[in-house]
């Protein structure tokens, strides 16, 4: 039999190999990943998770799950929308989560927060548990993202919401290539210099490159069974939200 295989950034390799690799990625660059965030960006990824947040429109006692949720930057803008809720992040690197649970302590928000060890393709929770499920730059990590959907789907109680921000494609292909020219080119440069890491940051820009476009994801996340499923572009398609609902 055939060895199952994905890819890593631009590299063809087995599937068993993949959650290793990304979790060294992320292992690596956990103490200065919100430092490049804003340096990357140049601190346009806050008002993207500020507008997730307007469409998400977070309730009081609402439950989330934040998958690949990192150091928590997505739970901890959820919780001051809602006012009072719980949030529990998941990633599949202990080390960015410690990084969040310092913030949470530095914002005495530990107590509406749990933080989890975990893989998005086999959620360590029970069927309909979650009111809101989110994954913030996560998906393209993930090994098989419609097997995370459809944990998604599971984990989510009835009239659930699913909330997906992932970097996409830009329709215009003359400021695609600029776009490009800018990644490739001074990411990985910025990596160096910042975290001491240019190859995990190679890495991030190729796996951008190798995501579905915005249609096709919409796709899959109907295909898990969601409805009511549209997404939106953020910064000309640079980034896109994918919404649906558990119905």
């Amino acid at each position: 039999m055939d060895e199952k295989t994905t890819h890593f950034g631009f590299q063809e390799i087995p599937e068993d190999q993949k959650s290793g690799r990304v979790r060294g990625v992320f292992g690596s660059v956990a103490s200065k990943y919100d430092v490049m965030n804003d340096v990357m960006s140049m601190g346009i990824h806050r008002v993207w998770k500020d507008a997730m947040m307007d469409w998400l429109a977070p309730r009081p006692g609402q439950r989330l799950l934040d998958v690949a949720g990192g150091t928590g930057d997505i739970s901890f803008r959820f919780l001051k929308r809602a006012g009072q809720g719980h949030a529990t992040v998941l990633d599949l690197t202990e080390p960015m989560l410690v990084e969040g649970r310092k913030r949470a302590e530095a914002e005495k928000m530990a107590e509406s927060l749990d933080w989890i060890v975990g893989d998005a393709m086999a959620l360590p929770f029970d069927d309909a548990t979650f009111d809101v499920y989110t994954i913030s730059f996560g998906i393209r990590n993930v090994t098989r993202p419609q097997d995370a959907l459809a944990e998604a789907f599971r984990v989510l109680k009835p009239g659930g919401r699913l909330m997906v921000l992932e970097f996409s494609q830009i329709p215009n292909p003359g400021m695609q290539w600029l776009y490009d020219r800018y990644s490739f080119n001074m990411i990985p440069a910025m990596g160096q210099v910042i975290a001491g890491d240019r190859d995990s940051y190679q890495y991030l820009v190729e796996s951008i490159r190798r995501f579905p476009d915005q249609e096709t994801f919409l796709g899959m996340v109907r295909a898990a069974g969601f409805e009511q499923a549209k997404y939106r572009n953020l910064s000309l398609g640079i980034a896109a939200l994918h919404s649906g609902w558990k119905i």
